[in-house]
């Protein structure tokens, strides 16, 4: 696993917002993106809180974190970090954002800028997957044991290495406001979106092997 990887990522999937694993994978990204160029307060998160759902968005790190509520805890829909209680939120999904072009974030008028997601810093990411699976007709497929997630990888580049995938969607209308394709492994926990001018349009899925990644999601796995 190359050496900017912090850790295995599906690991987190469970935590609270408060726990040290969570706390130290921040911090590691925040250094990665440092290296760059310093980032002023890169692991304090924008909150976003629905009643079934609390999102900690790291806009500068490319990473979202999407909590879910225990029964019994409703959380009230925009209050702040120190008004929520961690103890009963569990990480459900992790979104990794790929930004090749960031938006121009110049000033042009008096209405606040729209935060946007900038590239996750530690590309390239390996993430375990099964070695086995079987196909739609029981038959078992065997696939390598990693998965490289480069800033340049493609739908070609994750079918070859997972196989088709489980879901998948998007794509249809016309090339100017439709939804990008997107491709879901269940048994891998692993939900990609795709973007560029090949992921959407009348011929997406044609197109969609040179289609980049855009949004990678991590999710419990389906057994």
């Amino acid at each position: 696993m190359p050496s900017n990887n912090p850790g295995n990522i599906g690991d987190l999937l469970g935590l609270h917002p408060h726990s040290v694993e969570l706390s130290k994978y921040i911090a590691s990204l925040a250094a990665a993106a440092a290296a760059a160029s310093p980032i002023p307060d890169a692991t304090i998160p924008d909150i976003k809180s629905y009643p079934d759902a609390v999102y900690l968005n790291y806009f500068a790190l490319g990473l979202s974190l999407v909590f879910v509520p225990l029964p019994g805890y409703t959380p009230t829909t925009g209050i702040k970090h120190s008004q929520l209680n961690d103890n009963q939120l569990i990480l459900d999904s992790i979104n990794l954002y790929n930004i090749p072009n960031p938006p121009n974030a110049k000033q042009t008028s008096s209405r606040p800028l729209k935060l946007a997601f900038s590239t996750y810093p530690c590309l390239p990411l390996v993430l375990a997957i099964a070695p086995e699976i079987k196909d739609p007709n029981d038959k078992p497929l065997s696939r390598p044991s990693d998965l490289e997630i480069r800033q340049v990888s493609t739908g070609k580049d994750f079918v070859n290495c997972l196989g088709e995938p489980n879901r998948k969607g998007g794509g249809a209308g016309p090339s100017s406001g439709s939804i990008g394709i997107w491709c879901e492994w269940s048994q891998d926990g692993l939900m990609v979106e795709f973007g560029g001018d090949e992921a959407k349009g009348p011929q997406a899925w044609e197109r969609g092997k040179d289609a980049v990644w855009k949004v990678v999601t991590l999710f419990s796995a389906t057994k």
